[in-house]
């Protein structure tokens, strides 16, 4: 049995993992494939990546790229979502602020440095306008500090995926002013490489696995129910959410890396730029 540590967030986007594992198809490939849920997010899961903590992430594109940049010793070994993350941004229900325009110069609440929370605030401030060298910051670690942040004022807003912050918001403790989709796919699987270069046909496996399940996702019977039973999810949000998601079984091709690099370097998020071999392993 070989032992495969990886790390994601506990979001809808992952169910197919945990599916798999369930049904031992993992196990039945003589792969021990041990999920560990990360809510603190992409921040959290590149550390776990540098530390060895973790083999492999399903982690957030942009804030992948920025790590390995940074010296993080990994490669994306595909994408796993195509389609953009939609992001929606958040404010204590009972505030003042009506639009996205209000909160410029406020405080955003995000979960960690480095984590989407806090690169997509950069996204955001690029689209309206304002000056991204006066964002301000509250690190909150998870969805639940972001609650008691906004609701005691120490944060002003909060990016977080829309569909899981959706329950916060027919509770009435958030509320959604606007929404900013991600400009490149949502969600890469990434391995060490260490781990990589020792193993990449365990890593093969594994991405055969899972592409299997995510080719025919949308068609499980009942996937809508499931999805809005086990994410507290209302089932004709979950049925939109199966809609946008477009699951992608190939690799980040040069063009879409440089892309997207390109993009993050004019934001500001980097400051230097990797090249294609160095972030980018095709299997």
């Amino acid at each position: 049995m070989k032992t495969v540590k990886i790390a994601g967030v506990p979001e809808h986007f992952n169910l197919p993992w945990h599916l798999c594992i369930e049904n031992g198809e993992f196990e039945a490939e003589n792969i021990d494939l041990q999920w560990k849920n990360v809510p603190e997010g992409t921040g959290k899961m590149c550390e776990m990546l540098r530390e060895g903590e973790a083999d492999m992430a399903v982690i957030l594109t942009e804030g992948i790229v920025k790590d390995i940049t940074a010296g993080n010793p990994s490669k994306i070994v595909q994408i796993y979502v195509q389609s953009p993350l939609i992001w929606g941004i958040h404010v204590a229900a009972k505030s003042n602020f009506e639009t996205i325009k209000d909160l410029e110069n406020k405080k955003a609440a995000i979960s960690r440095i480095g984590s989407g929370s806090q690169l997509m605030a950069y996204v955001n401030a690029d689209e309206q306008g304002w000056k991204s060298d006066d964002l301000q910051f509250e690190i909150i670690n998870t969805i639940d500090g972001a609650v008691e942040a906004l609701t005691n004022g120490t944060a002003d807003y909060f990016m977080w995926e829309r569909f899981m912050t959706k329950p916060l918001v027919d509770q009435g403790i958030f509320r959604r002013v606007g929404d900013c989709p991600t400009p490149w796919p949502s969600f890469v699987i990434t391995v060490r490489d260490e781990f990589l270069k020792k193993n990449p046909k365990v890593v093969e496996k594994v991405l055969e696995i899972i592409n299997k399940t995510t080719h025919d996702f949308a068609q499980i019977p009942d996937i809508d129910k499931t999805l809005a039973e086990l994410f507290n999810q209302k089932t004709e949000d979950i049925q939109e959410w199966l809609k946008l998601t477009q699951w992608s079984q190939k690799n980040l091709t040069e063009k879409a890396f440089i892309k997207i690099q390109n993009q993050l370097f004019d934001l500001g998020i980097i400051d230097k730029k990797s090249t294609f071999v160095e972030t980018v392993k095709a299997l």
